[in-house]
């Protein structure tokens, strides 16, 4: 019984009954299931009953045509492929039996071949159809089932999929939204706005966009931080046929964020305070004022002053980052002149590099475009290049600072011809922490924080930042930043 349910279901429905019995003989033969009806009524009635791959549906009856049961047969069963059957095989009834939904048609007499392809074909064209029908109930439970919130709509704008946890994401407690346009569904701009540059994407845009969006629940009036990814889906012409939107909840992600951040900045204003006390004392020790020192006591002395120095450093530099990751860089903005910003580090830099005999210069292009950005935070990213430039290069050799325009964006770059950096540690250099420790770098002082820094700084003034350099030829980082009007 199991293997027979399996097989494909045919229905005849003919009035003629040599033709239902020549039908039933070789489908039989074939290995499919089949039943007759001799008219349209009773055709109707085991429609409604069950389900049939393949209806043989004659077109000229008594009582019901066949041209009256395919609409509804085509309604009900729109995955069941009908084949009708005409002894006036004219273009007109062919025509309009496939306006109306029919798969295929077979014209009186036919021989049991004909009969055999066509239907073959549109057990082929049933399967398919299942096939896709099954997929999409699989990717649909597979979707309504994320813990993401996910929604596509078409080019319209008309809702074609939201599954619970984005409309319980977006506090929407409506009936069915299938169909519905999205302002219909959705009340925050935000989302709306992305959801508009999606659909108005050109033709040669790839990515999508991203933004985190703040959501406010009604119920509890709580707050939910989530990340909303929202890009195009097209045809294979490239015309945009609708979008997809996914929103995932950070809200947890960013609370620890913020937790990690209050914690860092606490400890390090509590250790802050006493170390520098400690590096006051020991120098008051070091200047002679507490008594003599000797020299061994001094060389101790002086060790430990560097290394509580260091301490200071590293506090300094994770009250920055803290500073950072809770947005404040980036609050005071004014309109920067690179040239005049970039000269002031170069004289501020230049006698450190002097001691060292490295030479550092400064290039700039005629046309440079003023940025709109914070002055200390910029400040700072010099200030850590073009150290860093100073601290791994080695004597007799140079640093240059150049600026110009690359694109629509000003253009920052810091050259040294230094140890280098090797090629696998290139993509950690930005990593917290990390530093690069060979036999050039390995009595070199630092904390591993400061590109970290630079990165969150340019990336907080929507630039960018990256990094070229080749093992004892030296390193060139390049800073681009969005001009005036544009950040």
């Amino acid at each position: 019984m199991e293997g027979e349910m399996e097989k494909p279901r045919i229905l005849v429905v003919d009035d003629e009954e040599r033709i239902r019995d020549a039908c039933k003989m070789v489908l039989e033969d074939e290995g499919y299931v089949v039943e007759t009806a001799d008219n349209g009524t009773l055709g109707m009635q085991m429609i409604e009953a069950e389900h049939y791959d393949v209806v043989l549906l004659d077109l000229m009856m008594p009582v019901i045509s066949g041209l009256d049961v395919l609409p509804r047969l085509t309604e009900q069963h729109p995955d069941t492929a009908v084949i009708v059957i005409t002894g006036y095989a004219t273009v007109e009834h062919s025509i309009e039996a496939m306006k109306k939904g029919a798969f295929d048609f077979i014209p009186k007499p036919f021989s049991p071949d004909q009969l055999r392809a066509v239907v073959a074909k549109s057990i082929k064209y049933t399967r398919a159809l299942q096939d896709i029908s099954d997929s999409r109930s699989r990717l649909r439970a597979m979707v309504n089932r994320l813990l993401d919130g996910v929604m596509t709509t078409d080019a319209d704008k008309k809702i074609v999929l939201a599954n619970p946890a984005f409309l319980d994401l977006i506090g929407f407690t409506g009936n069915q939204v299938q169909g519905k346009t999205v302002e219909e569904v959705i009340d925050n701009e935000e989302i709306l706005q992305i959801i508009g540059e999606a659909l108005a994407m050109p033709v040669d845009a790839i990515a999508g966009s991203y933004k985190e969006i703040s959501l406010i629940s009604g119920e509890k009036d709580t707050t939910r931080v989530v990340g909303a990814n929202c890009a195009p889906f097209r045809s294979r012409t490239g015309q945009i046929q609708g979008m997809t939107i996914v929103l995932h909840d950070i809200t947890a992600v960013k609370e620890m964020d913020r937790m990690k951040s209050d914690f860092v900045s606490m400890v390090s204003h509590e250790i802050r305070s006493p170390m520098n006390s400690l590096l006051a004392q020991i120098k008051v020790i070091l200047d002679g004022l507490a008594g003599d020192v000797t020299e061994k006591q001094r060389q101790i002395l002086e060790r430990a002053s560097g290394k509580v120095n260091n301490l200071v450093n590293l506090v300094s530099e994770l009250l920055d980052l803290a500073k950072i990751e809770a947005g404040i860089v980036g609050g005071q903005q004014e309109e920067i002149q690179l040239r005049e910003l970039l000269q002031d580090q170069i004289d501020f830099h230049r006698p450190a590099a002097e001691q060292k005999d490295i030479r550092l210069q400064l290039e700039i292009e005629e046309e440079i475009p003023a940025i709109e950005a914070d002055k200390q935070s910029m400040e700072e990213v010099m200030t850590n290049l073009i150290t860093n430039a100073i601290k791994y290069s080695p004597a007799k050799s140079e640093v240059i600072v150049t600026a110009g325009k690359e694109g629509e964006f000003a253009s920052i770059k810091v050259r040294d011809t230094g140890y280098g950096i090797p090629e696998e540690d290139l993509a950690e250099i930005f990593t917290r922490f990390y530093r690069v420790k060979d036999k050039n770098t390995r009595e070199i002082h630092g904390t591993g924080l400061g590109l970290a820094i630079v990165k969150s700084i340019v990336d907080a003034h929507q630039g960018s930042i990256g990094v070229e350099s080749k093992l004892n030829q030296g390193t060139t980082f390049t800073v681009l930043l969005p001009p005036k009007g544009n950040a």
